[in-house]
C-alpha cells in the first residue's frame, strides 16, 4: 500500500535526519509550484517493499494546503531493482492520467536516487484510506474491489504503450512448504499442478498487485465508494485471471477461504474479461497463492498494522492450506 489517506504513523516531523534526508527533501520542494512549501512529514502504514510519507504543504495567498506522497524504496533488494520499478510506476500513472481509473499524479521522479538519499517518486495524495477489517462492510467492499478490477482491464491501451509481459512470482521448485503441516499431500498436488506450460490467454492491462491493500475506500454503508487504487510498478499485460487470482488469496487471508472462492463470481457480475474454466483458471488461482507460501508473512505485517492483529502466521497457513483445498474441490 503506498497512497493511503486514513493510515498516518505520527503527525511530527520525519525522524530520518541527515544530509541524505535534506537532499531529498530539497528536491521534492523544486516540484512545488513558486511560494509553496514543505511544512511537515508524516510516515505512513501499510506497506512493505517501500518506505512511504506524507508531505504537507503550505500554500501561498491563504489558499487551502493540500498533501503529497513520497514513496522512496531504501532496502538493498528494492533500491537495486528501483530504476525499473519506479520508471515503469511512473509510466503508468501518466498513462492513467483522464482514463477514469482513481489513480494518483506524477509529480517528481528520482529514479536512480541521484537527487535523493534514495530511488524516489513523488505523487498526489488520493482521499481514503485501506480497510481491511472483519466488518459488515467486507462483502460490499468486495464488490466493489471486483467492479473496480474490471475497471482496470478494460483500460483500452495502445499497443506501443502495454507494459511489461506478466511474471509468475513462484515456480515448482521455489514454493516453500509450511513446516510441520499435515497436509503435504494438497501441497504437492498443488505444486505439481503449476507445473504444466500457462494456458492459453487474451492479455489485457493487468494492475499485477490488486488486493484490498492497495485499495482506498471512502464512506460506509450505502456511501461506501472506491477512492484510489495504488502501487502501480507491478503493472503488467497478461491474463485477467492473474489479477483475479491475486486479489482472491489476499481475500481468503483476509476473511477466510469462501471469500477468495467467491471472489472470480464477484469479478463476473462486475462485467469483467471472461475468465478461463475449469483447470486453466485453476492453473493461475494456485501460481498465485502458492506464492504466499509458506504463511502470507510479508502482506500480513501492514495488515496488522491497520488492526487485523488477528492474523497470526498459524492461521494464515490454516486460511492458505483451506484456500488451497476449496480450490480442488471447485474446479478440479
Amino acid at each position: 500500500m503506498e497512497n493511503d489517506g486514513g493510515t498516518d504513523g505520527s503527525t511530527g516531523a520525519d525522524t530520518d535526519g541527515g544530509p541524505g534526508w535534506a537532499a531529498t527533501l530539497r528536491w521534492a520542494g523544486q516540484a512545488l509550484a513558486p511560494g509553496e512549501r514543505i511544512t511537515a512529514v508524516t510516515p505512513l502504514k501499510g506497506g512493505w517493499t517501500s518506505r512511504m510519507r506524507r508531505l504537507d504543504v503550505e500554500r501561498p495567498g491563504g489558499r487551502a494546503p493540500y498533501a503529497l506522497v513520497l514513496r522512496s524504496f531504501v532496502t538493498p533488494f528494492y533500491r537495486r531493482h528501483a530504476p525499473a520499478l519506479l520508471a515503469r510506476e511512473a509510466g503508468v500513472l501518466r498513462l492513467l492520467e483522464g482514463a477514469g481509473v482513481p489513480a494518483a499524479r506524477l509529480v517528481a521522479l528520482d529514479e536512480d536516487g541521484r537527487a535523493c538519499d534514495h530511488p524516489s517518486l513523488v505523487m498526489t495524495r488520493l482521499p481514503g484510506s485501506v480497510r481491511v477489517a472483519q466488518d459488515a462492510d467486507a462483502p460490499r467492499r468486495a464488490d466493489l474491489l471486483a467492479a473496480q478490477l474490471a475497471a482496470v482491464h478494460a483500460l483500452p491501451v495502445p499497443r506501443g504503450q502495454r507494459p511489461r509481459t506478466w511474471q509468475a512470482w513462484t515456480a515448482p521448485d521455489l514454493v516453500r512448504v509450511p513446516e510441520g503441516t499435515g497436509r503435504r499431500g494438497l501441497w504437492a498436488r498443488a505444486v505439481e499442478a503449476i507445473g504444466r506450460e500457462a494456458p492459453a490467454f487474451r492479455g489485457c492491462f493487468l494492475h499485477r498487485d490488486f488486493h484490498p491493500g492497495n485499495v482506498l475506500f471512502t464512506g460506509a454503508g450505502d456511501t461506501l465508494a472506491v477512492s484510489g487504487v495504488v502501487d502501480w510498478v507491478e503493472t503488467s499485460w497478461g491474463p485477467a485471471d492473474l489479477d483475479v487470482a491475486h486479489c482472491s488469496t489476499a481475500l481468503a487471508l483476509l476473511h477466510g477461504p469462501a471469500a477468495g472462492l467467491a471472489f472470480a463470481d464477484r469479478y463476473r457480475a462486475a462485467g469483467g474479461t471472461p475468465l478461463a474454466e475449469g483447470s486453466d483458471h485453476l492453473y493461475w488461482r494456485l501460481l498465485d497463492a502458492l506464492a504466499f507460501a509458506p504463511d502470507a508473512e510479508k502482506v500480513a505485517v501492514p495488515w496488522r498494522e491497520l488492526g487485523r492483529t488477528d492474523l497470526t502466521p498459524a492461521l494464515l497457513t490454516a486460511r492458505l492450506e483451506d484456500y488451497l483445498q476449496a480450490l480442488f474441490d471447485h474446479y478440479a
